[in-house]
C-alpha cells in the first residue's frame, strides 16, 4: 500500500511525526512524505527534530500570502504530486489550508482520505478559517481519527461517511518523545513564569491589541516575568513588538526550537495561549492554562478545570491570570487529550487492524467503580 501523508505547518509536522515513525517499521507500506512549504522555517526545525525526511516539497510559500491564492497554488500542485505518485490514500492533520487542500486534491481525484485530528468542533464562526476547514474536511474522508469521545460524537451527528475511531491525539505521543530526550537547558528568571502564546486570525487587531494591554498590567507585578515566542507573521509581530518591546519584565523571543519550548511549558507557572495544541500539552504537563479565544473547540480542558476560556477582553485576561498566580492549583497531568498510543492506533486503522479506544484515565476509573 502506498500512503502519502500531506503537511506544510509546524503543528502538523508535531503531530503526524509518530505516525511517520510508525509507518516506517511497517514492512507492507510505501510511505511518502509531502510537504507544502505553507511554514517553511519552523517546519524544517521540526522535521529535523523528528528525522522527517520530505521526498516532495510543493515550495507554495509566498511572503504576504493570502489564503485564496494560497488554496489555489496548493491544490495546483498537490493535483501534480498525486498524479505523478498515484498513492492509494491520503493523510491530512488538523485544521490547515494545507489539510484542506490535500483533502479536497485527492477527493477530487477519487483517492481515499484519512483525517488525523477529526471532529474539532465549535460550531461557531470561529477559529477562523479553521472551523470551515475541519468541517469540509470531514466530508471528503473515509476514515476520521478523533482524538476525543467528543470530537467523535461530533462526526456521528453530522453523519460523516466511512469509519470513525478515537484515538486519542497524537501531539501527546509526540510530546512524550520530546521529553524522553531532554537536551534542552536554558536559564529563566527568578520568580514565577507565565508562557505566552498568540497567532490566531481572528485575535488580529483590537483583540491582540487588548491581549497586550493585559500582559502589560501582569508585568508590571513583582518578580514576575512574561515568556512570549513571537510568531513571525507580520500581524502578531509588528503590533507585539510596538506595544510591548523593551519592557524589563516581558521576554519577546523568537519561535523556540520544540525541546526548548516544551521546556519553557514545564518550567512556566501559568500558560496564556490561543493555540490548540498548547491546550493539550499543557493539560498532558499539569499546567493551569488560560485560553485567549472565545470558543475552543477543545473543551475538555474547560471541562477538566485545567483551562480558564476568556476571550481577548483585558480585564478578563489580567483577572484570570492574576487569580491562578496567587491561588495556583494542584498541579494535575491529565490525559484527556491522548495516553502516548495514538499513532499506534492511528497506523492500525489505516492498516485494517483492530484499533483500541482511548479512553482518559478518569474515565477508566469511574468504569471500574460503577462496575
Amino acid at each position: 500500500m502506498k500512503l502519502m501523508t500531506i503537511f506544510g505547518t509546524r503543528p502538523e509536522a508535531v503531530k503526524l511525526a509518530p505516525i511517520l515513525a510508525k509507518l516506517d517499521r511497517e514492512t507492507d507500506i510505501q510511505s511518502l512524505v509531502c510537504v507544502t512549504g505553507q511554514h517553511r522555517e519552523m517546519l524544517a526545525e521540526i522535521n529535523r527534530f523528528f528525522d522527517v525526511r520530505p521526498g516532495i516539497d510543493l515550495r507554495a510559500m509566498k511572503v504576504g500570502q493570502t489564503l485564496n491564492p494560497l488554496t489555489g497554488r496548493l491544490l495546483d500542485r498537490l493535483d501534480r504530486a498525486l498524479a505523478e505518485t498515484r498513492p492509494d490514500r491520503v493523510i491530512v492533520q488538523g485544521d490547515t489550508t494545507t489539510a484542506l487542500a490535500g483533502a479536497q486534491a485527492a477527493y477530487n481525484r477519487q483517492i481515499p482520505v484519512a483525517h488525523v485530528e477529526a471532529g474539532l468542533r465549535t460550531y461557531t464562526a470561529n477559529p477562523w478559517p479553521e472551523e470551515g476547514n475541519r468541517q469540509a474536511i470531514a466530508r471528503y474522508c473515509d476514515l476520521h481519527f478523533a482524538p476525543t469521545a467528543a470530537a467523535a460524537a461530533n462526526l456521528a451527528v453530522e453523519r460523516v461517511r466511512g469509519r470513525i475511531f478515537v484515538t486519542g491525539n497524537s501531539g501527546i505521543d509526540a510530546l512524550g518523545a520530546v521529553l524522553m530526550r531532554g537536551g534542552a537547558h536554558i536559564a529563566f528568571p527568578a520568580g514565577k513564569l507565565v508562557l505566552v502564546t498568540v497567532h490566531r486570525r481572528e485575535s488580529f487587531g483590537a483583540p491582540l491589541a487588548d491581549i497586550c494591554h493585559a500582559l502589560a498590567d501582569l508585568a508590571s507585578r513583582e518578580r514576575i516575568t512574561l515568556l512570549w515566542p513571537v510568531h513571525p507573521n507580520p500581524n502578531v509581530r509588528g503590533p507585539v513588538q510596538t506595544m510591548l518591546g523593551g519592557r524589563r519584565s516581558i521576554r519577546l523571543v523568537d519561535p523556540m526550537p520544540l525541546p526548548t519550548f516544551v521546556r519553557a511549558m514545564q518550567r512556566a507557572d501559568l500558560i496564556l495561549t490561543d493555540s490548540g495544541g498548547v491546550q493539550e500539552e499543557g493539560a498532558a504537563l499539569g499546567k493551569p492554562l488560560v485560553v485567549l479565544r472565545e470558543e475552543t473547540e477543545r473543551p475538555e480542558g474547560v471541562a477538566a478545570g485545567v483551562a480558564r476560556l476568556v476571550g481577548t477582553d483585558r480585564g478578563r485576561i489580567l483577572a484570570a491570570a492574576t487569580h491562578l498566580l496567587d491561588h495556583p492549583p494542584e498541579h494535575r497531568a491529565l490525559d484527556i487529550y491522548g495516553d502516548g498510543r495514538a499513532a499506534g492506533r492511528i497506523v492500525d486503522g489505516l492498516l485494517g487492524r483492530p484499533v483500541e479506544t482511548f479512553v482518559p484515565q478518569a474515565e477508566r476509573d469511574g468504569l471500574r467503580r460503577m462496575g
